[in-house]
């Protein structure tokens, strides 16, 4: 029996060639002394009689509910997301906003539920604080949910979440599927353009509905962008994957001498140029379609956005499509990345793979909550295009700024600036 020689990690856990008919030794997991620690109290913790025992000492109780409330919150989330879209699709929080506060029979007769219906989801509501209960008998609109009457973004991501759950009825079902063999979801065929291999020959209507989600839920994000990075020292912006020009329409709006160059899908920029035609700025942009997967970017711009596009691709994808921009800008350019990642203490960490479609690191090396940072020196070679090539570092600026009180409920923009010298 030929055994192949071990290379890389395998061979520095090999301590020799396993012998013929003898199973290999698997590696083993070396703890440190606080992870040895910190194991042992989970199996204590993982014992029925030691968690009644915690539940009971005064010490260890406050602890005890605590988590336990919130491994209850994760166990019932399901049940929550469907109170709330519930409450969306029968519009509780625009009628209560309007006409309350209402009593239960009320309330049933303007949203068609029965009596009973009406008051397992006004109940189920009042647990999650998304509406109140006054005098015993009137229901009204609590703060909670207060910001979701008049925010058409929220309310369309709640709406296209029922798609979710229909792929998610056998999770375990997709998790065993891979490559080729993944099942055919709902979610997929919302947003087609990431299996297909010539998503420029769309049509209107396939591109309609996913552009629509996305316009929708951008402008609380285009405006904290805008605050929170001035295009006003430059002179033409190029939108990539800009959508239906939400947010280089706020751009150009908010900076009278600015120009615009918007690049998406051909279908994709027709919609476009209906939406910023009726703003009045059809005569300040210029429209280009194509796949920024496979085509050049189109030059001219001083400064190119990406808003919301690299965390929904693969690291292989995000680093050409860098390239692409790179080749695109003029010497001392700039390049605008902007995510919806929440608070900042929230932010999406590079080391793992459990945000975007894919993302394991992110080609610009990892993002720091202030400063300037520096991308490895491998990006830096593969950015340049040759890897005996080396690039001039960057100026790699990220803006993290929570969202003015004025402005509840809005995902809080990181916004990275790579300028002066990551284009030459």
């Amino acid at each position: 029996m030929s055994i192949p020689e071990p290379s890389g990690r395998e061979a520095a856990v090999a301590v020799a060639p396993p012998l013929a008919g003898r199973v290999p030794q698997e590696e083993r997991w070396s703890p440190t002394i606080l992870e040895q620690l910190t194991d042992w109290l989970n199996r204590r913790i993982a014992r029925e009689s030691f968690q009644l025992w915690a539940a009971r000492f005064p010490l260890t109780r406050p602890l005890a509910l605590k988590r336990s409330r919130a491994l209850f919150d994760i166990m019932a989330g399901f049940v929550y997301t469907q109170t709330i879209q519930s409450c969306i699709r029968l519009e509780l929080f625009e009628l209560l906003a309007r006409e309350g506060p209402l009593t239960t029979p009320q309330i049933a007769a303007r949203v068609g539920l029965p009596l009973d219906g009406a008051e397992r989801l006004l109940k189920a509501a009042r647990s999650l604080e998304l509406i109140a209960l006054r005098q015993g008998r009137w229901w009204a609109l609590a703060q909670r949910a207060a910001p979701l009457v008049d925010n058409v973004g929220l309310k369309a991501l709640i709406h296209h979440h029922a798609l979710v759950y229909r792929d998610l009825a056998d999770p375990v079902a997709i998790l065993r599927k891979t490559g080729a063999e993944h099942p055919p979801t709902e979610v997929r065929e919302f947003f087609p353009y990431g299996d297909v291999a010539q998503p420029q020959a769309f049509d209107r209507a396939t591109v309609t509905p996913y552009s629509g989600l996305m316009s929708d839920t951008l402008p609380p994000l285009a405006l904290d962008i805008l605050d929170a990075y001035d295009f006003g020292r430059h002179s033409v912006l190029l939108d990539v994957g800009g959508g239906q020009g939400t947010f280089l329409g706020y751009a150009l709006e908010r900076h009278a001498h600015l120009r615009g160059m918007l690049f998406d899908l051909p279908a994709v920029t027709e919609l476009a140029a209906g939406h910023l035609g009726g703003k009045g700025l059809a005569a300040r942009v210029a429209l280009h379609g194509g796949n920024f997967h496979a085509d050049e970017l189109p030059t001219g711009a001083d400064v190119i956005s990406l808003v919301r596009v690299c965390l929904d691709h693969d690291d292989a994808a995000v680093l050409r499509l860098l390239q692409r921009v790179r080749r695109a800008l003029p010497k001392g350019g700039t390049l605008v990345i902007a995510e919806a990642t929440g608070a900042p203490d929230a932010l999406p960490d590079p080391d793992r793979s459990d945000h975007g479609r894919g993302m394991t690191r992110s080609p610009i090396g990892k993002l720091p909550d202030r400063g300037v940072v520096t991308p490895p020196t491998s990006s830096r070679k593969k950015l340049s295009g040759s890897v005996d090539t080396p690039m001039r570092q960057p100026h790699v600026t990220p803006i993290v700024r929570p969202a003015p009180t004025a402005r509840a409920c809005r995902p809080v923009p990181h916004t990275l600036v790579m300028s002066e010298g990551w284009t030459r």
